[in-house]
């Protein structure tokens, strides 16, 4: 006899909550571009990129918004919806940070702006095929932030509840926004201190992966202050966790579960947490290699090794690994002291094991 635990249960509540929010934005993306596209030879491309592009990701983001709004309100279509929405904004990130960021691969396919330039490329059209990729993954990543917003519009919560979640996600855009000028300048060879990158670390994608999508979904079922403040404070300590992490794969991870070649953030010569900390922990001999790393013109294959042993004898690996652990356990702590229903708890709970899960 098999038994079925709790946990399973909740995962398999979570994976069934992720197909939906799948079909919602592939469903609805399909719907514009067949309205917005039919009839446009030039725009081929998008026909495919956009709707492939929005069904690839782990959709955390609208989860953790779910899970916000189950603290306040049963099941719901039009809720999941509207948390769906949180997707597109993400796809318009991604979409314009591989941009900037010159990345090559997302979610192990080519990069928006690199399918756009081998489209270009292969009809031989004129100009630059990088410049019309990148021009066109950036307008994409416009139509993602438009459609994001129709699609929580027309989610089909009333009016009144909707009012309610709009200052949240206006919030959650424009720290977003601000967040992508923060990486502007994160350049790994100005080494900021651990306490401006911790603030980075936070105000960018800590709070827009994990807590104002909690806060968005609390706010949408009407929350008491309470609840939105335990939501804030578990949202916050995940966040960071979750970012933490995402920097260890930036450096570390296999290109199998990334979809990023190896030691892509040390390529892109990102300030990240990883790198800063190591910064902070070298000793005398390791500044003196650190400072020969950061001097490098070009960081290949033989660089990345360097810095990944360099990272790891300074102790930063083992220490930011800790310091994600002690945040989820934080959270934790805060999420059992909250009174909650115990199905948003619980995914509560899951969801900051999924998103934080150890790079080895």
């Amino acid at each position: 006899m098999t038994v079925i635990s709790d946990a399973d249960v909740t995962a398999a509540w979570l994976d069934g909550l992720a197909r939906h929010c799948v079909d919602a934005v592939r469903e609805f993306v399909g719907d514009r571009v067949r309205e917005h596209f039919t009839g446009r030879a030039a725009t081929t491309a998008a026909v495919t990129a956009l709707p492939d592009f929005v069904a690839d990701g782990k959709f955390l983001r609208p989860l953790f918004a779910y899970a916000g709004w189950r603290c306040g309100k049963p099941d719901d279509e039009a809720a999941l919806r509207a948390a769906s929405a949180l997707e597109l904004l993400h796809c318009f990130a991604l979409a314009q940070d591989d941009v900037m960021d010159g990345s090559e691969r997302r979610r192990g396919r080519p990069a928006l702006h690199v399918t756009f330039a081998r489209w270009h490329a292969e009809r031989e059209l004129g100009g630059s095929a990088t410049r019309f990729g990148e021009s066109a993954a950036i307008l994409a990543g416009d139509l993602f932030l438009v459609w994001s917003e129709q699609l929580l519009r027309e989610c089909g919560l009333p009016a009144e509840v909707l009012a309610r979640g709009w200052p949240v996600y206006d919030h959650l855009r424009s720290e977003l926004a601000v967040g992508q000028l923060d990486d502007l300048v994160n350049d790994a060879r100005a080494l900021p201190p651990w306490g401006d990158v911790l603030d980075v670390v936070r105000r960018k994608s800590g709070n827009y992966t994990v807590r104002r999508p909690l806060e968005f979904g609390a706010a949408l079922a009407g929350c008491d202050e309470r609840v939105r403040a335990a939501l804030g404070t578990y949202g916050g300590l995940v966040g960071e966790a979750f970012q933490f992490r995402d920097d260890l794969l930036g450096v570390f991870g296999d290109p199998a579960v990334t979809g990023k070649p190896v030691g892509d953030d040390l390529r892109e010569r990102k300030a990240s947490t990883v790198v800063v900390l190591a910064a902070e922990l070298a000793g005398r001999s390791q500044r003196a290699e650190l400072a020969e790393l950061l001097a490098l013109d070009v960081v290949d294959s033989a660089a990345v090794e360097r810095w990944q042993r360099l990272i790891t004898a300074t102790g930063a690996r083992d220490q930011l690994e800790k310091f994600a652990d002690d945040r989820v356990r934080h959270a934790l702590e805060v999420l059992d002291l909250a009174g909650l229903p115990q199905q948003p708890a619980d995914a509560l709970t899951s969801l900051a094991l999924r998103c934080t899960e150890r790079v080895r």
